[in-house]
């Protein structure tokens, strides 16, 4: 393309934007969607991220814009760990992800300036350490958790509860570098 479309993202995390400018890419409109982000039932982890994903681009998608959507979701088997809004419920993630794996999936869309989506999907394993009382109360106590799917922030403390991680850590942090960039270079934005 020789004249780049207007890229949109539409996600208002500042990881999702501070790793496009990892990879160069800073877009032209940050659009912040509200859609309900509840599972259908029987929805599996997988399924959920990609819907997601495409939801927000479709929901922030301007005529002749490109429109990135991103999604991720923790998942422990066929379970799908909150994002966590409550001490609470980032007590229940840790807990649950306390010395075992579990999956953060990644949705992605790209909606192109004639509406057609193309779309990803990112998958990481990440072990954590089993944890001890203080180390979840000391993560609790740093609100680090609030508003992050599975109750954690990998850039952060909780990086050094990782025991293994096996795929992309983008995808934990927020949004796979190398998927998107393949979406965006398909598409002929790069």
């Amino acid at each position: 393309m020789k004249n780049k479309p207007r890229l949109i993202l539409a996600s208002a995390s500042p990881r999702r934007l501070d790793l496009l400018a990892q990879a160069g890419i800073a877009p032209d409109a940050v659009i912040a969607t509200d859609i309900d982000e509840t599972p259908l039932p029987q929805e599996l982890p997988r399924e959920l991220a990609l819907r997601l994903a495409i939801a927000k681009a479709e929901a922030a998608a301007e005529a002749g814009t490109m429109t990135l959507g991103a999604d991720t979701v923790v998942a422990c088997g066929r379970s799908v760990l909150p994002k966590a809004e409550t001490r609470e419920q980032a007590a229940a993630c840790l807990q649950r992800l306390s010395g075992r794996r579990h999956r953060v999936i990644g949705g992605i869309a790209l909606v192109l300036p004639d509406g057609a989506v193309r779309s990803r999907v990112c998958e990481t394993v990440v072990q954590f350490k089993k944890l001890s009382p203080a180390e979840m109360d000391s993560y609790l106590a740093s609100g680090e958790w609030d508003g992050k799917a599975g109750g954690y922030a990998v850039q952060g403390r909780a990086g050094a509860y990782v025991k293994f991680m096996s795929g992309s850590y983008s995808n934990v942090v927020g949004l796979s570098l190398y998927d998107t960039m393949a979406l965006l270079n398909g598409a002929g934005y790069c």
